[in-house]
């Protein structure tokens, strides 16, 4: 089981990069599966996707809490 902590938007496009390439999809592949286009999962992978999730992120580290990811097996079970 991989644990993934996402303090910022590049911490949240690193693992979801990194977990992408685990489950050998391309970015393609997975940009289609979330009905996006490729680009904005490039500029999401980067870290470049926008000022909401970085205004989530900071008043998540204001309230004390932090986000982490986990992935388990592919049926949901972590």
């Amino acid at each position: 089981m991989d644990r993934y902590v996402v303090r910022t938007p590049e911490d949240l496009g690193r693992a979801i990069a990194e977990i992408r390439k685990l489950q050998h999809l391309t970015q393609a592949q997975l940009a289609e599966q979330g009905a996006m286009s490729r680009d904005s999962l490039a500029h999401l992978e980067r870290g470049r996707q926008g000022r909401s999730i970085e205004l989530l992120l900071r008043l998540l580290r204001r309230l004390g809490a932090t986000v982490t990811i986990t992935v388990g097996d592919r049926d949901g079970a972590a």
